[in-house]
């Protein structure tokens, strides 16, 4: 699976001429405006299904886990269709206008009164009906395969634009890139939690709604204005059915055996590929590889009579690098659990004092201490820790580390405040009235955030560019896509988690530790739970880093140049 000679000269042609830091504004833009549409949605929805579709939290917070799930796994189909077939602007293209849509259902939902139950202040509601459900869960579907095709290309397809291998100043440009595109993405989430949440509270859902739907339109057409001045990498069309002929071709020649190191064994590559032979990891792949015998498996032309029997070394690795990074990967799946949490403190802000400076602050709000957090963390890191640190800044591993550490204390602090919430509320008389406020400031949710924030400044972007350094940039949708696969199975997690704490704890009285009345529940054991997960994971973590080794084994993927189907032989 190699880069075909076309793309590799058609991209050379337009560095030239295309790309560059004047196409940031269109791609950044498209992304932030999108974000703030989307993420001043996932914030509030939690409120929209408890007040307007008479949900209960646990049921609520589930539907949301689901949604953002589907929202983080649709990225890896979007990657594969980016890197195969259509290239990342189209993809993006695609999932723009297809958000679009889901935010106009969405909004349709609010300004329609029959689509949503009828209203209701008794504690037991009618539930939403059938067409009512299909309406509301069609909305979140069509905006989660928006964020499929928007996601896992929009990061790489603005890399694109700036990544020059022959710039002596490329990777610090590069690292650059990837924190200040997360701050962009930071401060959009900001403005979503402060104005989109704040117009969706004090002017309702139809007002709250609408203003999505027009920045998405602004969204979509910033990043048409730019389609002519970008450069678009074309897609590798074997990308799908190079992994699948490695592993037919490895399977195959299962009783073959391995030749040892340094033996004259002819290995199949192309002309001028760096990659004349395979690494000793995943050994077993290296059959698919291996030219048994050259008269019968090559034609006249040197090219595979079968490539389901004999593949590239390139195409070997490819696959290698995927295999190799899951154990690393599966370890941001409790952390991504961690930091969408947001829900039940929505619940919890919601029964606590909220006045700052004289106003009352929305519950959800809050969430911009992580937003916060995140942002002056990484302008600190990239304008200040890394000058000063040089040789000595963090390595992406150290950095993916932190933030899981800092992600399980998050959980041991909102098991501290959530307990001291709790007993307040009983002192206070509301035992059994859930909606009473306490004399308890919200701010006691600030530290939480802000460990949250940090978290995933450290854990996520540090991902991110890991991933990014392992596979060749004909993969780098799919880095990305494998970030947001692991914010999806995260999600997923979470809600496997609340379903089962919450069937598992309910007492013979139907309450739960995730009961409807917070003050009945017991939320805190809920985020105990959570930070002795963390911690589990903080161990797993430094075993399969250790497991992973050297990071360095192939950095040369994007220096090829692909010619004929010549072979060598070592």
């Amino acid at each position: 699976m190699e880069i075909s000679i076309d793309q590799e000269k058609s991209t050379q042609q337009v560095t030239s001429k295309k790309g560059g830091v004047r196409t940031m504004p269109f791609i950044i833009a498209n992304e932030t405006f999108e974000k703030v549409a989307s993420v001043g949605l996932h914030i509030n929805m939690i409120l929209y299904l408890l007040y307007e579709y008479h949900f209960d939290p646990a049921t609520g917070a589930i539907i949301i886990f689901l949604w953002n799930a589907m929202s983080n796994f649709m990225p890896i189909f979007g990657a594969f269709l980016s890197d195969s077939l259509l290239g990342r602007f189209r993809v993006i293209a695609g999932g723009t206008l297809m958000e679009l849509l889901g935010l106009v259902v969405l909004w349709l939902t609010a300004i329609i009164r029959r689509a949503r139950p009828p209203e209701c202040h008794a504690q037991a509601c009618p539930t939403p009906t059938p067409p009512q459900l299909l309406l509301l869960i069609s909305s979140l579907a069509l905006t989660a395969l928006g964020a499929g095709g928007i996601r896992p290309c929009s990061i790489a397809f603005g890399a694109d634009q700036i990544n020059h291998p022959e710039n002596p100043q490329n990777e610090r440009n590069m690292k650059s890139f990837f924190n200040w595109y997360y701050v962009s993405v930071g401060i959009s989430v900001m403005v979503a939690v402060i104005f989109i949440v704040y117009i969706q509270a004090k002017y309702g859902w139809i007002v709250g709604f609408g203003i999505p739907v027009g920045l998405m339109i602004v969204s979509a057409t910033v990043f048409f204005l730019g389609s002519l001045l970008y450069v678009k990498v074309k897609p590798n069309k074997s990308l799908f059915t190079g992994f699948a002929q490695v592993i037919a071709a490895a399977w195959k020649n299962r009783h073959l055996a391995l030749p040892p190191n340094n033996s004259e064994t002819s290995w199949y590559f192309k002309n001028g590929s760096n990659l004349v032979e395979p690494t000793n990891k995943a050994r077993y792949l290296n059959k698919a590889c291996m030219i048994k015998n050259r008269e019968r498996e090559l034609d006249s032309d040197g090219i595979p009579v079968d490539p389901w029997n004999l593949c590239t070394v390139r195409q070997v690795e490819e696959l290698k690098a995927i295999i190799k990074v899951l154990p690393m990967w599966s370890t941001g799946i409790i952390v991504a659990t961690i930091t969408s949490q947001h829900s039940f403190s929505v619940v919890q802000a919601g029964s606590m004092d909220r006045h700052l400076f004289g106003l009352e602050l929305p519950p959800t709000s809050f969430s911009v201490f992580l937003i916060l957090s995140l942002t002056i963390w990484v302008a600190i890191y990239d304008r200040l820790l890394i000058p000063l640190l040089k040789s000595r800044a963090l390595t992406l591993k150290h950095r993916m580390g932190a933030g899981l550490v800092l992600s399980c204390l998050a959980m041991v602090v909102a098991a501290l405040v959530e307990r001291k919430r709790r007993n307040e509320a009983i002192k206070e008389g509301f035992i059994d009235n859930p909606k009473g406020v306490v004399h308890m400031s919200a701010m006691w949710l600030v530290p939480q955030y802000c460990l949250t924030g940090l978290a995933e400044a450290l854990n996520a972007i540090g991902q991110i560019e890991f991933y990014y350094s392992q596979f060749p940039k004909t993969m780098s949708s799919i880095a990305v896509a494998l970030f947001y696969l692991g914010l999806g199975m995260g999600n997923l997690v979470a809600s496997i988690i609340v379903k089962v704490v919450n069937v598992g704890t309910r007492r013979s009285n139907g309450v739960s530790w995730l009961s409807t009345n917070l003050n009945r529940g017991h939320y805190d054991y809920y985020y105990a739970l959570l930070s002795i997960l963390s911690f589990i994971n903080v161990l797993y973590f430094l075993l399969c880093s250790w497991i992973y080794g050297n990071t360095q084994d192939i950095n040369n993927w994007d220096d090829e140049q692909e010619a004929d189907h010549d072979i060598h032989k070592i």
